[in-house]
């Protein structure tokens, strides 16, 4: 039987490549988008693929998108909250409201998509899979990212929280894909961000925010592809024993590995945790 999977931010990069991907490994994909018609006619032909809206700031569109996947499968093997956006604009510079829009998508987002996806995951015949892009950002603070990083880390405390009993409770593993810098419209979306609220203003940031821009082009030249990290979610969904948390590459590995290397799945910490507080 085929196993069903519904990916948020599917209409680009990793989720669109993921589910191109998997689509073409027999997975049911409903694939999330804000413009259906266009995606839809754009893949037409691709068995295994639907295209559905699922706008992660409007739960009711998630609920609708669920429905469908209830009514015709009764039930969903995994979900992957890959829906999120980048913000370059340090603490002092930014607006309450734009800092509320980071948090809008990146993390309450990601919080109505399992809720809404969660009673699907629960009837998976073989368990369950929540699967949540954060970032290595969501790892290791950086500068002038402090609040799509600190929206990152938020992620990664929920997902690692829900690890500690969705396993032992509900039978449903839960995966953060960590990757680095990706070649994207995710980049070019932050930097035309950064263009429509201001540009680079002139103020005591500007020097020091010049010299991060220049440094991450230098040290990014050959970022890693959606496809390459598709590949890591088709192998990340074949693995028997599914980590918490999983770098998508080399430089990813590297960048976070002061931070990840004595618990490098995060399984240990999850367990120890487990046992600490359930005695499970």
């Amino acid at each position: 039987m085929n196993k069903v999977i519904a990916i948020t931010g599917a209409s680009s990069g990793i989720g669109l490549a993921t589910a191109l991907l998997l689509a073409q490994h027999d997975w049911i994909v409903y694939a999330g988008t804000r413009d259906v018609a266009r995606d839809q006619q754009r893949y037409a032909g691709t068995p295994n693929l639907h295209f559905v809206e699922m706008e992660v700031t409007r739960p009711e569109t998630l609920r609708q998108a669920f429905d469908t996947i209830e009514r015709t499968h009764g039930h969903m093997d995994a979900l992957f909250s890959n829906a999120g956006f980048g913000f370059l604009r340090a603490l002092g510079q930014a607006s309450m409201d734009e800092i509320k829009r980071v948090f809008e998508t990146n993390v309450f987002g990601v919080m109505h998509s399992i809720q809404e996806a969660l009673p699907l995951l629960r009837k998976a015949p073989a368990g369950g899979h929540v699967i949540a892009t954060t970032s290595v950002g969501g790892l290791v603070g950086q500068p002038f990212n402090e609040i799509y990083c600190s929206s990152k880390f938020a992620v990664e405390g929920l997902l690692e929280s829900l690890a500690t009993y969705y396993k032992p409770l509900f039978n449903i593993d839960v995966t953060l894909l960590e990757p680095g810098a990706i070649a994207t419209q995710f980049n070019s979306t932050v930097f035309r961000q950064l263009e429509e609220t201001g540009g680079i203003r002139e103020d005591e940031y500007k020097p020091l925010i010049d010299k991060y821009i220049d440094t991450f082009s230098k040290r990014n030249t050959v970022p890693q592809t959606p496809e390459s990290v598709a590949e890591v979610v088709l192998k990340l969904l074949q693995m028997e024993t599914k980590p918490l948390r999983l770098r998508t590459s080399d430089a990813a590995e590297r960048f976070a590995e002061h931070k990840t290397k004595l618990d490098p799945t995060g399984l240990d910490g999850t367990l120890l945790v487990r046992k600490l507080q359930l005695n499970m």
